[in-house]
């Protein structure tokens, strides 16, 4: 007698940060697609672009389905967004983060959701920076998405709920 074993199931969240309004159908559509079934998004103002909407949906679906959710929005011009799988038994995690200027990132993370560096990134960075501090710097915070993070942040954050404030350089 056969077992029916069915893939693992993941979960995860699709964050999208920033879309113009025209984009949003396309993105649910898109989205849909990845997850095999029909989508709809409660979209809101968002307040750091003005005309752009943002959403957050929560998925669950066979492991990889948070690869196919960024690799279905990818390259979109004028479209933010971020989208994470949560490591499972035995699996890692995923997040991937999307922004017009940078493309897209990919970074493994552990159960609760810290970027993983593989050992041979690390060690890369290390032979690329050699004695120089600022170099090693640099190299880890690439391998750790930092110009992601510090781009998405304000988009993160803004909602309803909170208030964004811009700081500009003086002088």
């Amino acid at each position: 007698m056969e077992k029916n074993v069915s893939a693992p199931t993941a979960r995860g969240v699709l964050y999208v940060h920033s879309a113009p309004r025209a984009l949003c159908p396309h993105i649910e559509w898109a989205a849909g697609r990845a997850l095999e079934r029909a989508v709809n998004f409660a979209w809101d103002d968002q307040p750091v672009l003005k005309g752009a909407q943002r959403a957050e949906f929560y998925w669950e679906g066979p492991q990889g389905t948070g690869a196919r959710l960024a690799s279905a929005l990818r390259g979109w011009e004028h479209l933010r967004y971020e989208v994470t799988e949560d490591a499972g038994l035995g699996t890692d995690g995923g997040r991937w983060m999307h922004t017009p200027d940078l493309g897209i990132f990919f970074a493994q993370t552990d159960t609760v959701g810290n970027v993983v560096v593989p050992e041979d990134r690390v060690r890369y960075a290390m032979e690329v920076a050699g004695s120089n501090a600022l170099e090693l710097h640099r190299e880890l915070r690439l391998a750790l998405g930092q110009a992601w993070d510090d781009e998405l942040e304000a988009f993160r954050h803004a909602s309803d709920a909170s208030q964004v404030v811009w700081l500009h350089k003086v002088g």
